[in-house]
């Protein structure tokens, strides 16, 4: 490492982890790999089903197998390293690996903010302009959107990430389990004034963007079912949209409270808990919550575990 008369970037920064017992290691691993296993399964498994049932190839479920490529993804940037930390003696992670880490994990994390915003607004067509929903949600438009979705992610991650590594660094300990910005922001020997309000610009604007985007679709689906008169009709709403609603509240719920919350109440704790929770719990539920609501989806792996004992026996 370089010394303190060297306020640069250190060669390696250590991890304090996410726990000092020693008790909790083993049982945290045990729980946490699991829960990684689960992740990786869930996931994978909507794209297979997806990818292998032709009724399964609308707009909705293109935005949904995206959705789980991104949640294994974000997962699997910040899991295999805190299982690593879990019952390794010394945490270390290299600068170069810290900036990958940081950059992927902003890149997904805003990402998906994005992508239930596209996900919401095609839930929005359907409900409310059913007749043009076929000319509007196109193939070549939902290929652009989703284009839309990832540059806007990695320009966020661009300007995360390069704004915290030009920073002087004069301590090496991140209070955290992974690499993240504020913890980051911590270790800097200069005044982090300027990223704060960066982080704050650019995260809020994308988190209030998508978020507008929610609120107005969901607003407009909420007038069109209060017009209905069908019962048949509101159930095929409900059915249909209460899963992004769900994952929606979860996701921005978790994101709202950690970075729209008064900076006298941080806390690295706090912080730990809530970056678990959207990185380890939210991709572990995302399955559940697409497939045990979802009719389609149900029938589809029905259908696939059906094909593959026909074709054994």
């Amino acid at each position: 490492m370089m010394d303190d008369k060297n306020h640069s970037v250190p060669n390696e920064f250590i991890l304090l982890g996410l726990t000092d017992n020693p008790m909790l290691k083993a049982p945290l691993f045990a729980l946490f790999l699991l829960a990684y296993i689960l992740t990786l399964l869930g996931n994978l498994g909507i794209i297979v089903l997806i990818q292998l049932d032709p009724h399964l190839h609308t707009p909705m479920y293109f935005f949904l197998c995206q959705l789980s490529f991104v949640d294994i993804c974000f997962s699997s940037d910040i899991t295999p390293k805190m299982l690593i930390d879990l019952l390794a003696k010394e945490k270390r992670i290299s600068v170069t690996a810290c900036v990958t880490q940081l950059f992927i994990f902003c890149t997904f994390g805003s990402t998906e903010a994005l992508l239930l915003a596209a996900m919401a607004y095609d839930r929005y067509v359907a409900v409310c302009r059913p007749l043009r929903y076929a000319t509007i949600m196109t193939k070549s438009f939902c290929v652009w959107l989703m284009a839309g979705v990832l540059i806007g992610g990695f320009v966020h991650s661009m300007i995360e990430t390069g704004c915290t590594f030009r920073l002087s660094f004069c301590r090496w300990e991140i209070h955290h389990f992974c690499c993240d910005v504020p913890p980051l922001l911590k270790l800097s020997c200069v005044d982090t004034y300027f990223n704060e309000v960066v982080m704050f610009i650019c995260a809020g604007f994308l988190v209030n963007l998508s978020l507008l985007v929610v609120l107005v679709s969901y607003a407009s689906i909420i007038l069109a079912v209060l017009q209905m008169r069908s019962s048949t009709g509101l159930f095929r709403v409900l059915s249909t949209c209460g899963s992004h609603f769900i994952g929606v509240t979860l996701y921005f719920g978790t994101i709202l409270f950690t970075y729209i919350r008064p900076s006298s109440s941080y806390s690295l704790d706090q912080d730990k808990a809530v970056t678990l929770f959207y990185t380890v719990v939210i991709p572990l539920l995302n399955p559940l919550i697409y497939s045990l609501r979802n009719k389609d989806v149900k029938a589809a792996f029905r259908k696939t575990v059906a094909g593959t004992g026909h074709v054994q026996r």
